[in-house]
């Protein structure tokens, strides 16, 4: 398994190998000892989650502040801009926000750890995203980040001019970054 650093250095970007002939392809999605290996990080997923959406819709900027979570995120159909925004307010990098894209026709994964928030826009019609969590949904605990704070300034591609993307009522009414409950 193949691992950079993104633009912030506690997000991963995982690449395992892909084995590929005639008969179409196979790999790893995920490997507790391999993931270990390549990261030095032992973590413990307990949830799967599956989503699928439509062309401009845009999921986050999502995080818990009890129960936090760490995600491994991948992209089995279609393509999306995925971001992660640092919320540890003792880290070097908080507020500082790392986005990739990812697609299904690479195995590139992003390791998202605990105190980040998550969230993505879908580029092609539709975009299916998988990802482990290592804590349980907790909704009552969950917040949301304003998607588009200038403080931020997420560089989402959302087309020129501009697009207005998909959103939902929760992540319509995110909180800005300079109001939102963070970690310590």
């Amino acid at each position: 398994m193949k691992v950079e650093r993104a633009s912030i250095a506690d997000v991963l970007v995982l690449e395992p190998k892909k084995f590929g002939d005639a008969r179409g392809f196979f790999y790893e999605s995920y490997n507790r000892n391999a993931f270990a290996q390549a990261t030095g990080l032992k973590v413990e997923f307990v949830q799967d989650n599956h989503s699928r959406s439509a062309k401009n819709v845009l999921r986050g900027l999502h995080y818990q502040l009890r129960q936090p979570q760490g995600k491994l995120v991948r992209v089995t159909a279609g393509e999306i801009w995925d971001v992660a925004v640092d919320m540890r307010r003792g880290s070097p990098s908080f507020g500082r926000w790392a986005g990739m894209k990812l697609d299904a026709g690479t195995p590139r994964m992003l390791w998202i750890p605990a105190g980040f928030a998550h969230g993505f826009v879908v580029l092609s019609e539709y975009a299916e995203v998988q990802y482990k969590t290592t804590d349980f949904y907790a909704p009552e605990h969950e917040r949301t980040l304003l998607w588009n704070d200038p403080a931020l300034a997420i560089d989402w591609p959302l087309g020129k001019p501009a697009a207005q993307p998909t959103l939902s009522d929760k992540d319509r009414r995110g909180t800005p970054l300079a109001q939102a409950e963070t970690f310590a």
